[in-house]
């Protein structure tokens, strides 16, 4: 007899592993092997097989929202001049700006101008210190989208376009790894980077918390501290079950009592708050320090005993809204509050920064004025705040017995939204750019197959061309959609375990 499709021994063959067992040999690696040894690496991803241990050890995911569109041949896949037949009329840089990684397949552009756009600020950003110091964490897959609109773009590179029943993958994530955390997936972003996705089965806490104001927002993780005159925890306990009770016997407790939305506020207010409000977030997560204009002792508060060293990696987290939720998002991790966390700068004007502006309008999408500028700028924003949660992701301790840092633990998700159009006028260095569905998206993670480029770019077009998902194989001339590989892919990458999702078997993406 064989072995069934559904991973199910045959009759022979458990009575032949019995056999073994009561001889005295261990049952479960036969048991095991003789399923691998007969499947075919598509049939094992069916089958859940290519998922990490299940450790009870959590990882953790931070997706950053490059919104407006980052290109990805204007970073690690740029295209020289001289490597292109049709250089003059597509976006390909002069040679010297393209510097190659030694040992590498990725590159990294210099760009330099006086001013961005019509903006009167200088614009010197190179690329090339943050590809060395990561490129063996760095992995970049090539993507063609289904969409060039913000919205829906933004939050099909999050569900990789309904891939696994609309759900998102932070709240994927969220389930398989916050279970026992206050707030599994805290979410930042704006726009479709901030959506929940459609899979109703999923618990409500696997839905993104929203946080609006980063540096604010954790003074009101408890309902009476930092209030002047406040009565004692006994007695605001008191009165919370006072009202608890006359709430229950009330007209409109009894008459909505079965309401599914009345019950879960009850959970909120009842059992969430009071676990918040226990573990002292409103301290651990404060970043603000004690200042005559921010006086925390005269209201009983404190900073985090992390606060110094993330408002010397983030000085301008109160101004910029990037450098606050970077700060809020480590911590979060960190107190293990939460298992995925989404951050990004949105299209609003930011000011700060040594040139004065820390966002320029339309973030990525100020690209249709100055297309090699704003990417530039904005590349240099999303790079240092990667570089800066790196560096903050190694030193942190995660298992002291293991020596397991959270960083060896986490994955970030450079979402990148779409691509841009690649043709400008002949020999043009300031041009402007539409939306193109033709991308790349940026992954860093210890979990990843790092110094990786999944896929390609044609040099005489510029545009990406697509991989096999499973082998990591290149297949030039491919430019069909490929949103469920990308979703699959991090999903593999972290060791999730993707049993029934039926998502594409995505092995390329994940370290050997």
């Amino acid at each position: 007899m064989t072995l069934k499709t559904n991973g199910r021994l045959s009759r022979r063959e458990m009575l032949r592993a019995l056999s073994l067992c009561a001889a005295g040999t261990t049952l479960a690696p036969f048991l095991s092997g003789c399923r691998d040894a007969l499947q075919t690496p598509e049939s094992l991803e069916k089958l859940g097989r290519k998922r990490d241990a299940l450790d009870g050890k959590p990882k953790f995911l931070i997706v950053i929202g490059a919104a407006g569109g980052a290109s990805i041949v204007d970073s690690f896949l740029a295209v020289r001049q001289s490597e292109s037949a049709n250089a003059a009329g597509l976006n390909t840089f002069p040679d010297a700006q393209v510097q190659a990684v030694a040992g590498s397949p990725f590159r990294a552009v210099k760009y330099s101008n006086s001013r961005l756009g019509s903006i009167n600020i200088p614009v010197n950003t190179d690329q090339l210190a943050f590809v060395k110091k990561h490129a063996n964490e760095m992995l970049v897959a090539t993507s063609v989208g289904t969409s060039v609109n913000h919205g829906i773009a933004q939050k099909r590179s999050l569900t990789g376009n309904a891939a696994w029943k609309g759900r998102t993958l932070q709240e994927a994530v969220a389930l398989q790894w916050g279970s026992g955390m206050p707030l599994p997936n805290v979410n930042m972003g704006n726009g479709g980077y901030a959506e929940r996705g459609t899979d109703d089965s999923l618990p409500l806490s696997c839905f993104g918390e929203p946080v609006v104001n980063p540096s604010l927002w954790p003074l009101g993780l408890d309902g009476s501290r930092g209030i002047a005159g406040a009565p004692s925890k006994d007695v605001i306990a008191l009165a919370r079950s006072t009202r608890d009770a006359l709430d229950q016997k009330s007209i409109f407790g009894r008459t909505f009592q079965d309401s599914g939305a009345l019950k879960r506020w009850s959970e909120q207010r009842g059992v969430q708050q009071p676990k918040l409000e226990s573990l002292d977030l409103i301290t651990k997560l404060n970043i603000l320090p004690d200042l005559p204009s921010i006086p925390l002792t005269k209201y009983g508060l404190e900073s985090s005993p992390d606060g110094a060293r993330l408002r010397e990696a983030f000085p301008a987290f109160f101004t910029d809204p990037v450098q606050g939720q970077a700060a809020l998002a480590f911590l979060l991790l960190k107190y293990r509050v939460s298992a995925s966390v989404t951050l990004g700068p949105d299209f609003n004007v930011a000011v700060g920064g040594p040139n004065g502006i820390a966002n320029p309008p339309l973030a990525f999408d100020i690209s249709h004025n100055d297309h090699r500028g704003g990417q530039a700028f904005m590349w240099a924003r999303i790079l240092n705040t990667v570089d800066s949660l790196i560096t903050l992701l190694k030193a942190e301790p995660f298992d002291a017995a293991t020596g397991e840092s959270m960083w060896d633990r986490t994955l970030i998700y450079v979402a990148t939204e779409f691509g841009r159009t690649r043709p400008r006028a002949s020999g043009a260095t300031e041009f402007g750019s539409g939306h193109d569905l033709n991308n790349g998206f940026l992954m860093l993670s210890p979990m990843v197959k790092g110094n990786t480029v999944l896929g390609g770019v044609d040099p005489n077009t510029t545009l990406t061309y697509g991989f096999d998902a499973r082998t990591g194989a290149p297949q030039p001339g491919k430019v069909t959609s490929n949103e469920p590989d990308i979703f699959s892919g991090v999903l593999t990458a972290m060791g999730a375990d993707l049993s029934g999702s039926g998502l594409p078997d995505a092995s390329a993406f994940k370290r050997a």
